[in-house]
């Protein structure tokens, strides 16, 4: 079963994704440890985030390594295009507020995020061979208010880690031969009892990290033959809104990847017209491959055709995000189509030194997404101190 089938069946049945449940509960009055050695952590995104988190939780010595400039990984947000925070990597809660809760993992915050999702009253579209359809919208994710993951991980998870954080450190590689394991950076060399892997899946299938012992053929084995999808962001805005809450592409074949316009203002507290786009996979290449007026040029055509002529007549700005051009992740996310036991062996431990954690290291139930990846490092820490 792929990751799509298993959300549909989910959507159908109208139940939530069962993450936390076959968790089995995680919660700082649960985790307890004996273990009393150094972590180091590889990746400040959300699974590298979360499990410095909660390793913090526990009174576990850690540090956490990332290669770029800052923290936060594809929860990149755009704070100055409009008057609402704009999310250039993940946007939606593809589940319930209650991962808040687990992510935090404290009774006792007070947790003031809030989302809006989506009513009969908002109308969704689908473009197929030259005609849009339209219904009433069926979408059961939610959109942040005035606010975006990267904005809960700010609020409620870095003020506690935000010091044990190193920047621009390029891991190079990682001798875990001995008893104590060495991790050699670009500047540095650090040592370490135990590591979280939390880099993007794309800089292990690119052989970025060199590990000594090479890693077990069946983990590099479903590295290899995993698609991590192209991907590409851009926000339009108008003087007006001509545009549904959603138009979603015929892909074909549907493993290629999805595109989608929406409603990046949806539920905001604003009276500006942005319009989204989401594009993963093959499709997004059509943008990726254009840059400038050419590219600009190439989004207005698209919504003229489907919109009578309005966009042009009424663009006023736009920005983009290139994910393959991000030096540190190079790419959207694990395809959606993905067998699940592969993803099993994507993040199974290794040698009891090595765990993974982040979007494509789950237990195959579910994957990509924000609180997936914050439900995989919860796995990691859980596993780490067994």
């Amino acid at each position: 079963m792929t990751r799509k089938e298993f959300i549909r069946i989910c959507q159908v049945l109208g139940i939530g994704l069962p993450l936390q449940s076959m968790l089995g509960g995680c919660n700082d009055t649960e985790l307890q440890s004996n273990f009393d050695g150094k972590v180091i952590i590889i990746g400040a995104g959300a699974g590298g985030m979360s499990a410095g988190y909660l390793l913090n939780q526990l009174g576990i010595e850690f540090k956490i390594l990332e290669a770029s400039s800052t923290y936060g990984g594809r929860m990149k947000t755009n704070k100055v295009f409009a008057d609402f925070p704009i999310p250039l990597g993940a946007e939606w809660l593809h589940s319930t507020p209650n991962e808040f809760t687990a992510i935090v993992n404290d009774d006792s915050v007070n947790i003031g995020i809030q989302t809006v999702g989506y009513t009969s009253n908002d109308i969704e579209g689908f473009w197929v061979n030259g005609e849009l359809q339209t219904s009433p919208a069926t979408d059961s994710d939610l959109k942040f208010i005035n606010s975006t993951w990267l904005t809960f991980y700010e609020d409620y998870i870095l003020p506690s880690i935000q010091d044990k954080i190193s920047f621009n450190e390029v891991v190079q590689s990682v001798d875990y031969s001995g008893s104590e394991i060495n991790i050699t950076t670009q500047t540095s060399n650090y040592q370490a009892d135990k590591i979280i892997v939390a880099t993007p899946l794309k800089i292990l299938q690119d052989g970025d990290i060199d590990f000594t012992p090479a890693l077990p053929s069946d983990k590099t084995e479903a590295m290899n033959e995993v698609r991590v999808w192209e991907g590409f962001k851009a926000f339009i805005e108008f003087n007006e809104k001509f545009y549904l809450s959603t138009t979603a592409f015929n892909i074909q074949p549907e493993t290629d990847g999805q595109k989608l316009y929406y409603d990046a203002s949806h539920g905001q507290n604003s009276s500006r017209h942005i319009l989204g786009l989401f594009c993963v996979g093959t499709p997004a290449l059509d943008y990726i491959n254009r840059s400038g007026d050419d590219l600009l040029d190439f989004m207005l055509a698209e919504l003229d055709e489907i919109y009578e002529g309005k966009a042009t007549a009424t663009y006023i700005k736009h920005m983009t995000q290139n994910w393959n051009e991000e030096p540190f992740i190079r790419g959207a996310y694990l395809s959606d189509h993905t067998d699940w036991r592969t993803v099993r062996k994507l993040r199974n431990p290794v040698d009891d030194k090595l765990y993974f954690a982040g979007g494509p290291f789950t237990d195959g139930l579910d994957w990509v997404a924000v609180h997936a990846a914050a439900k995989s490092a919860r796995e990691a820490v859980s596993e780490l101190i067994a």
